[in-house]
């Protein structure tokens, strides 16, 4: 299929949306997939709000074979013609009743095999037995999230809100001129389809209305290799479908 729309409209607006890429049988494979895994250690969080398992395909490398369907391995390959790598993998599962919301942000900090203080790498943290840092701007533009939503999602389960094109801003702080929120657009998915996103993208969740679950795997790939001295701590190579 020829997915170039949907890549131009994400260069150009910060996001797209790609219904159908994963049939119903597709995504109860995944769902099954994910809920037969033993829920134990640090990549593996829980509150009244949230599940979340960070590091999913390490966690569950069963799952690499249903992701990478043939639509989603065309769709990642068509968009440069670098070769683009899977960096992060998380599971979100926002409860039917969950009030837990997301305010307006980007998504700045990837997480990495180690802590070496290194030109440009910022703003380190260390959670859950990871580390993470902010990357140079090159790197975070060049980052592609696409978000598989396993439900049905809305306005009234916790879709994303964007503000289109505030990627194009660079990193932006709340004092900052270009720090406006009045333009949000919802990300109504259908199950099955996804949302590709910039992660630069000014972005938020709200609080779930409807008593509907909200399930979606986020996945952000990229092209660059770190500095020589850090690693991704996630790598997965994208088999090649030719």
């Amino acid at each position: 299929m020829d997915y170039s729309k949907a890549i131009a409209n994400v260069e150009e607006n910060g996001y797209s949306i790609i219904p159908n890429l994963y049939t119903d049988i597709e995504i109860d494979q995944i769902i099954t997939c994910i809920e037969n895994i033993e829920q134990s250690g640090d990549s593996f969080m829980q509150t009244k709000d949230l599940f979340a398992i960070r590091q999913l395909i390490n966690n569950i490398p069963e799952l690499s074979d249903l992701l990478f369907n043939e639509k989603m391995t065309q769709l990642i390959q068509g968009h440069s013609q670098s070769e683009y790598f899977l960096t992060k993998a998380i599971y979100f599962d926002k409860p039917s009743d969950s009030n837990w919301f997301v305010p307006f942000h980007q998504d700045l900090s990837i997480s990495v095999d180690k802590k070496i203080e290194t030109s440009n790498y910022s703003n380190w943290t260390f959670k859950k037995g990871q580390y993470g840092v902010q990357l140079p701007i090159n790197i975070l533009e060049d980052t592609i999230t696409l978000r598989i939503h396993l439900d049905k999602t809305d306005a009234n389960n916790g879709a994303l809100e964007i503000i289109p094109k505030s990627h194009l801003n660079g990193i932006t702080r709340k004092d900052s001129k270009h720090w406006n929120t009045e333009n949000e657009y919802i990300c109504n998915v259908e199950k099955g389809g996804v949302m590709l996103m910039k992660p630069l993208t000014l972005h938020a969740s709200s609080r779930t209305t409807n008593g509907q679950k909200r399930r979606v795997i986020h996945l952000e790939f990229n092209k660059h290799l770190l500095t020589k001295s850090l690693s991704w701590l996630e790598y997965h190579k994208v088999q090649s479908i030719a």
